[in-house]
């Protein structure tokens, strides 16, 4: 799955534009390494997004195309 729509089926981006933009803007990396867009996303991965001064780190524990809301949040789980 593309990254700016795994940021945006799990949640952790409201809308695929945004995440886009972030991703675009070099504010995301997979396992180390500043991603596009359009990388694929798979179980295992560490991805790390700067908000501002914020830093998040996810491990993605599933990909689904499809997720209710109250799922979302299974997707992933924070990283130290």
């Amino acid at each position: 799955m593309r990254l700016d729509k795994y940021l945006k089926v799990s949640r952790i981006i409201k809308r695929r534009t945004v995440a886009n933009e972030a991703c675009d803007a070099g504010r995301v990396t997979i396992n180390g390494k500043t991603a596009k867009a359009s990388a694929e996303v798979s179980v295992g991965d560490r991805i790390e997004i700067r908000f501002g001064d914020k830093l998040t780190r996810l491990e993605v524990t599933a990909v689904k195309e499809n997720v209710r809301k109250d799922d979302a949040a299974s997707m992933y789980t924070l990283a130290e």
